[in-house]
């Protein structure tokens, strides 16, 4: 689990390594690590699309001029994750990065503390911060993302699926 800059900035590396070997037998990377380590020098490397599921979730939140706001466990990434949305054009829809109190250890090794405590952040984030959408931030945190969507409906936005439908329509286009 990434729950620091310099582990994003160290994984990098290891995924344009992976990303490169395994490019030819595939049609599309997805770089499941919420900062998408790698992904732009990937993108210039290999001639196939590369989605990152921090990005995928985040145009996806914002999509018809949404405003969003970002829930995850990790508070040494949320300058990261504010850059990343400004790097994406996309910082006056942004309500912001909600983080429940805790290690993000031990939130995930207990599902359910998880879940809870992702969920007040997510409460937050619509009543305090008017978002319209909330991203869940983190790859590790699948399950307790599809958990707030069954709770909160389709506003909660979670990164893997949003990267899947991304490099489905980035690989249609290319046809």
């Amino acid at each position: 689990m990434i729950v620091n800059e310099d582990d994003l900035r160290a994984s990098a590396a290891e995924v344009v390594r992976l990303g490169e070997a395994g490019a030819s037998g595939v049609s599309a990377v997805i770089v499941a690590a919420f900062g998408d380590p790698g992904v732009g020098t990937l993108r210039r490397a290999i001639g196939i699309p590369v989605v990152g599921i921090g990005e995928a979730s985040i145009f996806e939140a914002a999509a018809d001029g949404r405003r969003f706001g970002i829930a995850t466990t990790t508070p040494r990434l949320v300058r990261s994750i504010e850059a990343m949305v400004n790097k994406l054009s996309l910082g006056h829809w942004f309500s912001g990065v909600r983080v429940p109190e805790g290690d993000p250890i031990r939130l995930a090794a207990d599902v359910s503390l998880q879940e809870e405590a992702l969920a007040q952040a997510v409460r937050d984030c619509f009543a305090v911060d008017g978002a319209e959408a909330v991203v869940i931030g983190g790859g590790p945190l699948s399950a307790a993302a599809r958990a707030l969507r069954d709770r909160f409906g389709t506003a909660i936005i979670e990164p893997v699926p949003a990267s899947v439908r991304r490099a489905l329509r980035l690989m249609a286009a290319e046809i």
